[in-house]
């Protein structure tokens, strides 16, 4: 039975107002928390611009984010740097070349990959990453902006494989079959065809793992060295935005400026998280829609 029009208009509406309800939901809770002291008090250009935070100092407090936003993109970025040919190599091996009994086995350990928790991929971070970097490249201490790109690098992996395959697979078997036809190799077919029609899906692959990235708080509260510091290279250590909220909270009078400056740097957080995973969406129903 065909639907009506106002069945289609209805359920689109009731839709968009859940999503409008969920995601107002936690942007109120957490600026309702910050807005005191977002709009009467805090110095937005100091905040922005400046490396200084030392929130609990009694003669001279200060709110600076920028070494945080340093450190927070740093360890992103070079997590990006090591998942993203990775994650998008093995989308393209599982899709292309594997068995499907082989592909079975796969998927399973991408998911196996994807179940570890946070706090385990820390403690391997602290544990073991700490010293091999420590024996490898001389340094101080191994708790760096290396230590935790890599510990988010195998942690955003399976999600770059997981989409990427999903986009690959998409795309139709007649492409294929008629880059074969033509001549091609399988490595052509795949550079040639597979990826500039796979394009957009790949690219909402990478920017979700960038969301997870940025998200992340315990792996990197535990392999980042938690240092205030404007990194020069990737053997310094680092703090990330994520990682400052949760070490501090919970010492942080509440209703304090120290308190309510947290939950702005949540809604810093959210609103970073939200374009990306904003524009991922964007892409994937573009790929649905034809676009």
């Amino acid at each position: 039975m065909r639907r009506s029009q106002w069945e289609i208009l209805a359920e689109s509406v009731i839709e968009w107002i859940i999503r409008i309800c969920g995601i107002s939901a936690i942007f109120f809770f957490v600026f309702r928390e910050g807005a005191g002291f977002l709009f009467g008090g805090l110095d937005l250009g100091q905040f922005f611009t400046s490396p200084e935070w030392y929130p609990s100092s009694i003669s001279n407090v200060r709110y600076g984010v920028l070494a945080l936003l340093a450190g927070t993109f740093s360890v992103t970025l070079l997590a990006m740097v090591i998942a993203v040919p990775f994650g998008l190599g093995a989308a393209i091996f599982v899709s292309e070349f594997c068995s499907p009994k082989m592909k079975e086995s796969f998927k399973i350990l991408i998911k196996l990959l994807a179940a570890i928790h946070s706090v385990v991929w820390g403690f391997i971070g602290l544990t073991i990453m700490n010293e091999l970097i420590i024996e490898v490249f001389d340094a101080p201490v191994g708790l760096t902006v290396l230590n935790g790109g890599i510990i988010l690098a195998l942690m955003s992996v399976p999600i770059i494989v997981s989409i990427g395959e999903d986009a690959l697979k998409a795309v139709p078997e007649s492409y294929r079959e008629a880059a074969l036809a033509l001549g091609v190799t399988r490595w052509q077919m795949i550079y040639r065809v597979l990826l500039p029609a796979a394009k957009n899906g790949l690219l909402a692959a990478v920017l979700l793992g960038v969301g997870r990235a940025v998200g992340e708080t315990m792996a990197v509260l535990m392999a980042t060295g938690h240092a205030v510091n404007i990194p020069n290279s990737p053997l310094d250590s680092v703090r990330t935005l994520t990682a400052t909220i949760a070490a501090e909270l919970g010492e942080a009078p509440v209703g304090s400026d120290h308190y309510q400056v947290l939950f702005i740097i949540g809604i810093l957080l959210f609103t970073i998280t939200f374009c990306f995973n904003l524009m991922a969406d964007l892409i994937v129903k573009g790929i649905r829609s034809g676009k």
